[in-house]
């Protein structure tokens, strides 16, 4: 039945003077056990108006009337307290000022507030109790699901599930022994912590697991993964403390565990005021602009107010992705997207003198190393080396303040034609620092991005969708990881703080092996290891087993940024101008080992795949 606000209002009104009535009323009827005090029957009276006045000027006051009932909670039992105290003091005054009429037991004046405030709080109470009843009638409506952790964050799910028609928590597990066997919001706390995870599964018939631990280590989730996937159980996890406590989710806005979150990377923070320094009011040129890193810039890039964002891109779909999603969620910023090739002189030159551009980020690369070791190789050196020397050289040509290459791990020590060209562009980049110019040339340096195009996670997950198996080349083999938007915010961060000629290098934590990745996604599917195999297939051409982020001549020096450090190479010969430039023009390609020749040359660590 709907009953209007003013009527629910009326009827609160009513509620808190009827209690106001029974408090008085009962405080003399216990202090003269039950027996009617006839004696002090007009004090009674001519009090009781009073009482009642104060009591709904306070409760006012309090803003009593702005809480719901159904959802009365600690907040509503303070406003309750808050009035109850004014109505308390306001009978004490006229017990001492006496007025020259009112003797009141003192008995009366200790018992008055603190029935008011049962009858008051309780009341609230009890109704929001019947009103939940259909919950504690039909408990088992919903999916049984198991809760880790029996914190904070756990009580405040719990409590959150319990109006969920969805969702039923059975029972907790937390390694704090101290809980074991106790209650959280009415749900057991099982012996055993985590450890005892799949028991407890079992035994409450249960196929879902929520992580209630917001700040929880890779090491634990992976633990609680594997313990929650063996058993066959889905698992889930709640948002992170930072957007808990910004207020953007609740705490019962669940995602299924992702492979990042295994990964165990740390939230990026960057020196915003620093980086809008650099962008805000810019014209700004992203080569690459659809690719993974690209666009991922072009996001980050939009929230600093440029002047416009110009996307160079050479595949049709992927400018034409990173477009909408500017006209979706960023129609303020303007963006033009252009076609085009950084190997290209003439499309280069076109473009930057029609808006030349003030910071440049030239994300533009082929990058997946098998393909470029075999009949590619030409084409590797005239994109990555080629195309860095153009777009830096146009940069230069019309004064932008910033050119930033993004590069690779695999240009330390390369055993590759992709790795070894970058490097090359990397070097092109020093040269070019080093010529008369306001240009400010960067180079940012890091490994493996989650998700991106080409890489092994999605190649993964396609395997795992069909059934398998899944092909990892070497049981050794390993890799660092970042994801795409801690790999942008952290180019940024190294643009707005170089000076030119510096080569940032990321901090990329700890590398995980490949074959621990696979197994790991394999339970996040839902799937056994005897479900899904993995397959060893054996390293591919100018494959390594270990990546490395600096070279053995290089020393890094710190910068204020904990996960940016600054690398310092070799000195470049001036020859390699002349010598790019002669590849600028070429038009005859060069086969495979004459480029592995050329590469050896300038870059005399590179040490080139053996196909014998």
């Amino acid at each position: 039945m709907h009953v209007s606000v003013s009527v629910r209002s009326l009827l609160v009104w009513l509620f808190d003077l009827v209690s106001v009535v029974a408090a008085w009323l009962l405080a003399f009827l216990l202090r003269f056990n039950f027996e009617w005090p006839s004696a002090f029957a007009e004090t009674i009276l001519l009090v009781l108006p009073v009482l009642i006045l104060v009591q709904l000027v306070a409760c006012r006051w309090a803003g009593l009337y702005r809480g719901i009932w159904r959802f009365a909670s600690l907040p509503d039992l303070y406003r309750v307290l808050k009035a109850v105290v004014v109505s308390a003091v306001a009978l004490l005054v006229i017990v001492v000022l006496g007025l020259g009429q009112f003797v009141i037991p003192r008995s009366v004046v200790a018992l008055y507030p603190f029935l008011l405030l049962f009858l008051m709080g309780g009341g609230r109470f009890a109704w929001r109790m019947w009103r939940e009843r259909d919950y504690y009638l039909h408990r088992q409506r919903g999916k049984p699901v198991v809760v880790v952790g029996a914190g904070t964050a756990g009580a405040m799910l719990v409590r959150e599930l319990a109006r969920s028609n969805d969702w039923r928590v059975v029972a907790l597990v937390d390694d704090d022994r101290s809980k074991w066997g106790r209650e959280l919001a009415g749900k057991p706390v099982e012996q055993g912590g985590v450890r005892a995870l799949a028991e407890v599964l079992t035994r409450w018939g249960a196929r879902h697991v929520i992580l209630a631990m917001p700040s929880a280590s890779a090491e634990v989730l992976q633990r609680v993964a594997q313990l929650a996937t063996k058993s066959g159980a889905s698992m889930f996890t709640v948002p992170g403390l930072n957007e808990l406590m910004s207020g953007r989710v609740a705490i019962n806005v669940m995602r299924p565990v992702k492979i990042e979150d295994l990964l165990g990377r740390e939230t990026v923070s960057i020196d915003s005021e620093n980086v809008s320094r650099m962008l805000e009011g810019k014209r700004l040129l992203v080569t690459g602009a659809g690719g993974s890193i690209g666009s991922e810039l072009c996001r980050q890039l939009s929230r600093f107010a440029p002047e416009c964002i110009v996307l160079v891109e050479t595949s049709e779909f992927a400018l034409y992705m990173i477009d909408q999603w500017f006209k979706e969620h960023q129609p303020g910023v303007r963006v033009i997207p252009l076609v085009g090739d950084v190997k290209c002189r003439h499309r280069m030159q076109e473009i930057f003198e029609a808006w030349q551009p003030q910071v440049v980020f030239h994300a533009a690369a082929y990058k997946h190393v098998p393909l470029m070791e075999i009949d590619n190789a030409w084409q590797a050196l005239r994109n990555n080396v080629v195309g860095t020397y153009l777009a830096a050289k146009f940069a230069q040509r019309f004064n932008a303040e910033r050119f930033v290459l993004i590069s690779t791990d695999k240009a330390v020590n390369p055993t590759n034609v992709m790795g070894a060209s970058k490097r090359l562009a990397e070097m092109v980049c020093e040269r070019l620092q080093h010529q008369a110019g306001v240009t400010r040339f960067e180079v940012v340096r890091f490994g493996n991005v989650l998700g991106s195009t080409g890489s092994v996670i999605p190649k993964f997950q396609q395997q795992i969708a069909h059934g398998g198996p899944v092909t990892v080349t070497h049981p050794d083999i390993t890799r660092y990881f970042m994801s795409i938007p801690e790999a942008a915010q952290l180019v940024l961060q190294a643009a707005s703080m170089g000076q030119g000629g510096e080569i940032f290098v990321l901090d990329m934590g700890e590398p995980v092996k490949i074959v621990d990745l696979a197994h790991n996604m394999i339970r996040l599917a839902g799937f056994a290891e005897d479900e899904i195999r993995v397959e060893f297939t054996g390293l591919r051409p100018g494959e390594k087993l270990y990546e490395e982020l600096l070279a053995d001549s290089e020393e890094t020096l710190e910068t204020p940024h904990p996960k940016l450090r600054i690398a310092q190479s070799r000195e470049v010969a001036e020859a390699l101008d002349q010598q790019v430039e002669r590849w600028s023009q070429q038009e005859q390609p060069l086969g495979d080992e004459e480029v592995r020749k050329l590469l050896k040359h300038w870059v005399p660590e590179y040490q080139p795949y053996s196909f014998e």
